[in-house]
């Protein structure tokens, strides 16, 4: 279910400083989450193959200075006294008290994935009598830039371990449309696509199985369902299809069917010969199965007031339901959501700029796990564009009131990657009109205004960290009591787990797709008239002005 993103930032937090032979990076962690966790969603991972139980003893490190937890159970019985004495310790048993410095020896080797925190067992699963022959199953968010899995036991509900990562076909196309413009050229291309994504999804499994269970092989052959949802090109190129059918206009409000030819190939290729493979299919045209699964997870049809879904991305897709209809869309946000095409962006990842604020004359910027500045991801350069509009530092058009030097607007003197360009905000501003013209016209074909809605949702990687009140002041929203708003990040992830765990997922879906009218906006003059109404940074324009 949604998470209220709160409640971490009411928590007592600790800064750590973590050194090793070749790097040193500094991390904030709750006094409630162990150390190997804190590193896990960073480039700096222990050792381990347990699961964080302290049964493996791999995960060693060394604390240099600062106050943690007294040593565990399981700490007594794999270490020596003398190490602890010596303040060896296991970072998944290490709990930090105050601020400290610790030394990792020996890190684990690189990895394109980081976990996810915050997944919980959907509310529908029900504990299944007897024993189930494979009882393992897998979900997969296949995003356009991330892709996002989580490896369940169904038997009894325990989640093994979840893990987000970089979609490699990015090097294909940071958008949807480029990406299946180069699949449809050459068949060369379709085959590398789809096995980019393949090869991408059973990479993630097996970073799971190494550091949280030991073991691969058994596992995998013990792996009985898969569940993949995604937009509907990620679909296509992961099933193996030209997506020809993606450019035929009449498909746009038709059911699509996307399933590979070489299910059996596929099963071989990740050595999971019981799995049964499932394709959750879009709803319509460019209307994925990440948005029908959004749907499921935040339940929104059986809510009994009017509410609206916004899943922003490189594919941004919006659903509004009136208590009776589901009106859906997707639009071509492009990738200025996910960080890219942007000088200094970034995906939501360590070293990302994700809240800009000010102190007096001193701007003030926070990065994810408190790494060096890298660059803004989606949720910091919007923060960054309301201030300078507060500022008046920047006019409501975009442009800068005073000509930028080459270098662009340093919020950090001496720091290349804390500059945003003119350029950075026109592609900014692009996607931003796509989305929020998207969603005043659904509101406005549902018969609804902003203030009739009970509840928004804002899903994908920008919700995360996302201020609502800066995202309505330059229209990205429409303006509404921010106590309505919910960031639900991994939405489209929690929509899979429902399918793969819950008896009842299947039926709600099905209710859903009864309950869903599909709107192409490319094709309507009423959205082109907003999209250029919702260019400049100010709140969201409901109508076109006179």
């Amino acid at each position: 279910m949604p998470n209220d993103s709160m409640t971490a930032a009411l928590e007592t937090r600790h800064s750590l400083a973590i050194r090793s032979d070749a790097a040193e990076i500094k991390i904030s962690v709750s006094e409630t989450t162990s150390v190997r966790e804190a590193l896990d969603l960073t480039e700096l991972r222990v050792r381990a193959a347990c699961g964080g139980l302290g049964s493996c003893g791999a995960c060693l490190i060394k604390v240099l200075s600062g106050q943690f937890n007294p040593a565990t159970l399981a700490e007594r019985q794999k270490l020596l006294p003398e190490d602890l004495a010596n303040g060896v310790r296991l970072a998944c048993q290490l709990q930090a008290r105050g601020s400290g410095v610790l030394y990792l020896e020996n890190p684990a080797p690189a990895s394109r994935w980081k976990s996810l925190s915050q997944i919980s067992r959907p509310p529908a699963w029900v504990e299944i009598a007897g024993e189930m022959r494979y009882p393992y199953g897998l979900a997969v968010d296949l995003g356009t830039t991330h892709i996002r899995l989580s490896l369940w036991n169904r038997q009894t509900g325990r989640l093994i371990g979840a893990r987000m990562g970089i979609n490699p076909q990015v090097a294909f196309g940071a958008d949807v449309l480029t990406r299946l413009d180069a699949n449809r050229l050459r068949m060369q291309d379709q085959q590398r696509l789809c096995r980019e994504a393949r090869l991408a999804i059973i990479d993630g499994v097996r970073d799971i199985l190494s550091r949280d269970m030991g073991e691969i092989t058994p596992i995998l052959a013990d792996i009985g369902q898969v569940w993949i949802v995604g937009n509907s090109v990620m679909l296509a190129l992961v099933c193996g299809s030209n997506g020809n059918a993606l450019y035929e206009l009449e498909n746009w409000r038709k059911n699509l069917v996307f399933q590979p030819d070489d299910a059996n190939d596929w099963r071989r290729e990740w050595r999971m010969p019981h799995a049964e493979i499932g394709i959750s299919q879009p709803l319509a045209g460019f209307v994925g199965s990440d948005l029908l699964a959004d749907l499921l997870s935040t339940d929104m049809i059986r809510r009994p007031g009017p509410c609206m879904l916004a899943d922003l991305g490189t594919n941004t897709e919006i659903a509004v339901w009136d208590g009776q209809t589901v009106w859906v869309s997707s639009v071509p946000g492009g990738p200025a959501f996910e960080g890219v095409g942007m000088r200094n962006g970034l995906a939501a990842e360590a070293g990302a700029i994700y809240k800009v604020s000010k102190s007096g004359q001193q701007w003030q910027l926070e990065t994810i796990t408190n790494s060096a500045v890298r660059g803004f991801c989606a949720s910091g350069f919007i923060d960054a564009v309301t201030l300078l509009l507060q500022e008046k530092l920047l006019k409501p058009s975009g442009r800068f009131v005073q000509p930028q030097p080459e270098t662009g607007f340093c919020f950090v003197s001496n720091c290349r990657h804390s500059a945003i360009f003119a350029s950075d905000i026109d592609i900014f501003q692009r996607a931003k009109a796509a989305s929020a013209a998207a969603m005043a016209q659904l509101l406005n074909m549902a018969g609804l205004a902003p203030a009739d809605l009970a509840t928004l949702w804002i899903c994908g990687s920008l919700g995360q960290h996302l201020d609502p009140h800066h995202a309505m002041r330059v229209g990205l929203l429409p303006e509404i009591a921010e106590d309505r708003i919910k960031r639900f990040s991994d939405a489209s992830l929690a929509g899979c787990q429902e399918l793969l765990l819950s008896p009842d997922a299947m039926d709600r879906c099905e209710q859903i797709r009864r309950r869903a009218t599909v709107i192409n906006l490319g094709d309507m003059r009423e959205y082109e008239a907003l999209f250029i109404e919702n260019l400049r940074l100010q709140p969201l324009a409901m109508q076109v002005a006179e």
